[in-house]
């Protein structure tokens, strides 16, 4: 083994495509693998290998990182990897995946012997381009001299939750920390939505604000995204915010309570997606307040 692990990054997203850069300039071997080779073969620019199959790319590796759109397309890939995958492989397991396939995806990594961590990150395109995401991890002691520089390249802060990734207490810290994101979102988008149907100017409200305690930079952000019609390329999708606040309500009703916010932030995304909004920022969650295109 070498001072520095190989790598396999499954999942070359606008997420993980980020990560795997920042890994190969840490100076990491990286290999990636993505089910639409055309968004893995650019990082061959970064001396990144693309590979053809999940198992290519993770024979050999000593830490495999997963960044899929969900938990069921982190099993159905880790499956397609499982016969190149060799025990004692550190797994960092970002996707978020929410909790309830954290069991499934426990029971994977125990079967083929891998050290397994649930590690959600905090952050979307930009962050993770510049190396400057938040990393919620939970796993065993014996694998972090391999993951934590994995860690420390994608990200600027690592935060331990736990030392058992079956537990799951990285994954829910993070649905709570996306739960705040995607109602943020929502506000910011329904705030300019009412903006046009009182005939009020945006820039009015955001002058009432500001400096005090209601101004929020957040929301700055998501809205000048829509005011100035710079949703693409986007930081986070729509679509996968959707799926986000999806996992988010499931979280919820698991536990007893109701996230009646949480489902409408759902519903508001999952229109905007069918409106044709899915691959743009989830600030477009703005355009589900229309039946029609805001002006037509």
């Amino acid at each position: 083994m070498t001072d520095k692990p190989t790598v396999s990054v499954l999942g070359t997203g606008i997420m993980g495509a980020a990560m795997a850069r920042n890994l190969a300039r840490a100076g990491f071997e990286v290999r990636a693998w993505n089910r639409t080779r055309e968004k893995a073969e650019p990082l061959a620019a970064n001396g990144i290998r693309a590979t053809e199959t999940p198992a290519e790319a993770v024979e050999g590796a000593d830490a495999v990182l997963t960044m899929l759109y969900d938990g069921n397309a982190v099993l159905e890939v880790m499956r397609e990897a499982a016969p190149a995958l060799r025990p004692g492989t550190v797994w960092a397991q970002c996707t978020t995946a929410g909790v309830e396939l954290l069991a499934d995806l426990a029971a994977f990594a125990d079967e083929y012997g891998l050290v397994f961590y649930d590690a959600p990150v905090l952050g979307t395109r930009q962050p993770a381009e510049a190396g400057q995401l938040t990393v919620l991890a939970a796993g065993p002691e014996e694998g972090r001299k391999t993951v934590t520089p994995v860690f420390d390249a994608v990200g600027a802060r690592t935060v331990w939750t736990g030392t058992d990734g079956a537990a799951g207490s990285a994954s829910r810290l993070k649905l709570v920390a996306n739960s705040w994101v995607l109602t943020a979102t929502a506000a910011a988008g329904e705030v300019l939505a009412l903006c046009q149907a009182l005939g009020v100017d945006p820039q009015d409200f955001f002058e009432l604000i500001r400096g005090g305690p209601l101004d929020m930079g957040y929301l700055r952000a998501k809205a000048t995204l829509v005011l100035d019609g710079k949703l693409s390329p986007a930081s986070f999708a729509v679509a996968t915010a959707a799926k986000d606040a999806r996992l988010i309500v499931q979280a919820g009703e698991r536990g007893g309570v109701r996230l009646d916010v949480a489902a409408a932030t759902a519903e508001r995304l999952a229109r905007a997606a069918a409106q044709g909004h899915g691959d743009e920022d989830m600030a477009a969650a703005y355009f589900a307040s229309f039946d029609e295109k805001p002006g037509d």
